[in-house]
């Protein structure tokens, strides 16, 4: 049965409507809405920060150079301490008491020594006149000899006495803070064994625990930057003073001591400071870390075309990234206008609506 013309005529005009609504909407679709970055490159390396704590330049342990009973010990952890100052006592009497014995000796040796002297000078005197043998002669010249050796050794015995006496006061032997203590009045301490600890006065160092690879890749002499944790406007500068031999064999890093110039004084002895240095390198383009994706398996990104407002994918060489950038070693250019979000919806020759203003600089 034919269809009335009037349907025919509703029914195109349905399909053309139809068809022009969907081209409107394939034209909405094509134009995506992105942000874009321009890139720059930037001539600085990665910066790295470390965090360690001020000590001092130059820390001794002060300790007897006798063992006794330990009487007092006048200063504590914190107390500043000049050149002089007595530090502990141990109990002097048996240093006394062998300082006498000593004396006794001495002056017994200095007897035997004017004994046999003047039988030495009667014997050589005797000789001469024929009135005594050689032999004899011989004899009291080597008493003579032996009464002097033991003469000179009871003098040193004496000194060493003396001297013993002296070592049972410690007195610092210039101007520091005492930072730690390893004996208390009462106990009996051994030679050498650390009475307290002395941070000299003067310079100060911040420590830190560097891995190898930074030691590798840090440039020559650099110049670091020191903050203190609980207040970063509080900085100072320093220099590497030392580096450790040797790895720590836990954590397998190296101890670097840096010389600091000027320190101001709230950075005390123990303070956690932050240390960070720049890494050389050659310039470098930072971008954020939204904008990677992937094409042929290899890092890309998306580019925009500035006249046609169209993007083309293009592979990149990374060189390093984290969570939030992205450092490009090779396959951009400065001022080059890089999506960074909405990078996941597009295609390659797709025209682009940027949102806002593109960040960075313009050539």
């Amino acid at each position: 049965m034919p269809v009335p013309a009037p349907v025919v005529l509703a029914l195109a005009s349905l399909m053309l409507l139809t068809a022009c609504g969907g081209d409107e909407e394939t034209v909405a679709e094509a134009i995506r809405p992105v942000r874009v970055v321009t890139v720059e490159k930037r001539e600085a390396g990665e910066t790295v920060s470390l965090t360690g704590q001020i000590q001092a330049q130059e820390e001794v342990s002060l300790s007897f150079r006798v063992g006794g009973r330990m009487l007092e010990r006048p200063v504590n952890v914190g107390d500043r301490v000049e050149a002089g100052q007595v530090i502990a006592r141990i109990d002097p009497e048996p240093a006394r008491n062998a300082l006498q014995t000593a004396r006794a000796n001495l002056a017994a040796a200095m007897g035997q020594a004017t004994r046999v002297r003047n039988d030495y000078d009667r014997q050589e005197t005797l000789l001469a006149q024929g009135w005594t043998t050689r032999a004899r002669y011989d004899e009291a010249q080597e008493a003579r000899k032996s009464a002097e050796a033991q003469l000179d050794s009871a003098q040193a015995q004496l000194n060493i006495a003396e001297d013993q006496l002296g070592y049972t006061e410690l007195v610092a032997d210039g101007p520091g803070i005492v930072t730690a203590r390893g004996a208390e009045p009462g106990e009996v301490v051994a030679a050498g064994r650390m009475i307290v600890q002395l941070a000299r006065q003067g310079g100060r160092d911040a420590v830190f625990d560097v891995p190898p690879r930074l030691i590798q890749s840090a440039p020559a002499d650099p110049v670091i930057s020191v903050a203190l944790t609980s207040d970063v406007n509080v900085r100072t500068t320093g220099r590497v003073r030392e580096v450790s031999p040797q790895a720590d064999p836990v954590t397998r890093t190296f101890q670097i001591r840096i010389g600091l110039n000027d320190p101001p004084e709230a950075m005390r002895l123990g303070s956690t400071v932050v240390g960070s240095m720049q890494l050389g390198g050659a310039g470098a383009i930072e971008i954020p870390a939204s904008a990677l994706t992937q094409s042929n398996r290899q890092p890309a990104v998306w580019i925009v075309d500035r006249a046609t407002s169209t993007v083309a994918l293009r592979n990149i060489d990374l060189e390093r990234y984290d969570l939030a950038r992205v450092v490009v070693a090779q396959g951009l250019e400065a001022y080059d206008v890089v999506v960074t979000a909405g990078v996941q919806a597009l295609r390659p020759g797709q025209q682009v609506r940027i949102l806002g203003a593109a960040q960075g600089p313009t050539p």
